[in-house]
């Protein structure tokens, strides 16, 4: 095996046993198919990359080559290899992604050209049902073109998907990387995931409640536990809902989100959400604010007039309490922070919430150490069961910990 390849799967198995066909053609986005192809390859894909003559004007077949520990397929020989893997032989791939399209690669699939390695490659898939993503890089007034526009169209009348730029600074620029493997892996996951079917709410990032127009009580968390979940749900097959305070991460756009500032406005959309629609799981990864002001001010308050302010709280509504009330065949998963206490302690505290939820899981952590918690890319968590079985995930990725997470609530809520 060639050495390159020992990164895949080293991000997980979502594409284990995967082939796939990464067309590269000559748009100066072509450099950034080799960050693409390392991606994939680390979500378990073999890349089996196609390159136009210009696309190797621009990037070397060598340097491809080193990427993917696959020659890069520059020429059509006798190998016949647009047949070998776009037909119906053993080594066909399973997906064909061309990153980046140009006008000029579109036009010719569109027309039935097949003069160079990945226009010849995709008329084979087409003629065999493999799946085709297009992801197109070129000038703006060369993307919104009424030809080119009619060649996508004519892509899409016939299944091919056309992965639509982003439109900036006069041009049609490509997605991003991450924003294409998780397109492969949504793709890919609908058909084999474990949560085919299946629906779930997720809750993130912190809430804010207000003091006066522009002062708020509120707290740390960032929310990235919370895209994490919404993420990986359906990378592992299903369809995910997010809830969102105002924390500190973008989310992207083909995740559905509504966002919510106050913990009222959370406790209200997440209840609308549960009376409008079935869901087969609720995570409650947020965290709402526990107490606000028992009056908010309706003007400023300036210090200049007011030396010491003082605040009467009151308990805020327990979202948490009220999902099995509103939606009882949920599968609940709450999360409870604590701050510098022992491993026992955190465990009981956890589990007496889990019973007063009446949650079929409570992820447990402690916010206090630096590399952990609150605004961390790490965390360490206990997950703990209504049998207080306890499974401890020690200080990794928050993504690495919502993988586990998610495998372990399938194995739990889907064998039964």
């Amino acid at each position: 095996m060639h050495p390159s390849k020992d990164i895949i799967g080293s991000y997980g198995d979502y594409l284990k046993d995967i082939k796939i066909a990464l067309g590269i053609t000559g748009s100066v986005a072509a450099f950034k198919s080799i960050e693409l192809a390392r991606l994939l390859m680390r979500y378990g894909a073999e890349i089996i990359p196609f390159m136009t003559e210009s696309a190797t004007d621009l990037i070397s077949p060598k340097l491809i080559h080193w990427a993917t520990g696959n020659k890069p397929v520059t020429e059509l020989t006798g190998e016949i290899e647009h047949v070998m893997y776009g037909g119906k032989s053993e080594d066909r791939v399973d997906l064909i992604l061309i990153y980046p399209a140009t006008a000029n690669t579109i036009s010719k699939i569109s027309n039935g050209i097949a003069d160079t390695t990945v226009t010849a490659l995709v008329l084979t898939a087409i003629g065999t049902g493999i799946p085709i993503i297009i992801v197109p890089a070129m000038h703006l007034p060369l993307y919104r073109n009424v030809i080119t526009q009619r060649n996508i169209e004519a892509l899409r009348s016939i299944g091919i998907e056309v992965f639509e730029p982003l439109m900036m600074e006069g041009k049609a620029k490509i997605r991003d990387i991450h924003e294409v493997a998780d397109h492969v892996i949504t793709k890919i996951a609908a058909e084999r995931g474990r949560f085919r079917g299946k629906k779930a709410l997720v809750l993130g990032g912190p809430t804010v409640e207000y003091i006066d127009p522009v002062r708020v009580i509120t707290n740390l968390s960032s929310g990235k536990t919370g895209l994490e979940i919404a993420r990986i749900f359906r990378w592992m097959g299903g369809e995910s809902k997010l809830i969102y305070g105002p924390g500190t991460v973008e989310i992207p756009p083909y995740i559905p989100y509504t966002n919510v500032y106050t913990t009222e406005d959370m406790y209200r959309e997440t209840e609308n959400e549960l009376r409008r629609n079935r869901y087969d799981y609720v995570f409650i990864s947020a965290a709402p604010a526990d107490y606000k002001p028992v009056k908010t001010i309706n003007h400023k308050i300036y210090t200049s007039e007011v030396k010491r302010l003082n605040l009467e709280l009151v308990e805020t509504k327990k979202i948490s309490d009220m999902v099995k009330k509103v939606s009882p065949k949920s599968y609940l998963v709450i999360f409870k922070a604590e701050y510098n206490v022992s491993e026992d302690e955190l465990i009981n505290r956890a589990y007496k919430k889990l019973l007063e939820s009446d949650a079929d899981l409570v992820v447990a952590n402690d916010v206090s150490g630096r590399e952990r918690g609150f605004r961390s890319d790490k965390n360490e968590v206990y997950i703990i069961d209504r049998d207080r079985n306890i499974i401890h995930i020690p200080l990794q990725s928050k993504k690495n910990i919502v993988r586990r997470l998610l495998e372990i609530v399938a194995n739990k809520s889907l064998s039964d």
